[in-house]
């Protein structure tokens, strides 16, 4: 039998350490699953790896996420974090018994100093999180993603990450958020290809809360 062994884990070994392993990743799949099968919407893999690219180049103090559902994305947030060493992820699910089963999700993952679910509505829940706010993804219904972001606009830092999910497939339901974020942040949209049964193509707005000139 061939066991493969990384560098890094035999340096560990050699040194006395034991190597340093990765509980998210065994729980996002499990997750991943769980979501297939009951069709519970999430981000997919595609977009997740992206996702996790803008936390980790954001170096976020406060996260806040908009739709936790089973905790698949907040899972790819909160590994960020913790890889950071800092950071903390506020994620508001108006569904009790979902954010329960994402609450079990994140304990399950060793990531739960890194999150706080709150239940309820995030239109205003939203209002509630101290600022400043360093990055927030919106992925709830559609036609409550502008008021998600006004009720946190005020406090996002300059040079915030504003980032929302399904810009392709529910546009239309999102017109009034497409629109103040790309006249009023640096805004682009940035498409995927899918391996979901609900979607093959989306899209993620990606908005750069822009810097205040100095006075």
């Amino acid at each position: 039998m061939f066991i493969a062994v990384s560098v890094a884990s035999l340096a560990a070994l050699a040194f006395g350490a034991a190597p340093t392993a990765d509980l998210a990743e065994p729980v996002i799949a499990e997750v991943e699953k769980l979501c297939l099968a009951e069709t519970v919407y999430m981000v997919g893999p595609e977009k997740a790896k992206r996702l996790a690219e803008l936390v980790r180049a954001a170096k976020p103090e406060v996260v806040v996420e908009c739709g936790t559902a089973a905790g698949y994305s907040g899972l790819w947030i909160a590994r960020e974090l913790k890889a950071a060493g800092k950071g903390k992820l506020i994620t508001i699910e108006i569904d009790p018994q979902r954010a329960k089963q994402a609450e079990g999700h994140f304990r399950k993952a060793g990531l739960e100093k890194f999150v706080e679910v709150r239940v309820g509505d995030a239109r205003k829940l939203v209002k509630e999180v101290a600022g400043p706010i360093d990055f927030a993804f919106i992925d709830c219904n559609a036609s409550n993603y502008y008021p998600c972001l006004e009720g946190m606009k005020d406090r996002l830092r300059d040079g915030a990450t504003v980032v929302a999910d399904n810009a392709g497939i529910t546009e239309g339901g999102m017109k009034d958020y497409l629109e103040y974020v790309r006249k009023h942040y640096e805004s682009r949209t940035e498409w995927f290809d899918l391996s979901l049964p609900w979607a093959k193509r989306d899209a993620m707005e990606i908005s750069v809360v822009p810097k205040k000139p100095k006075a």
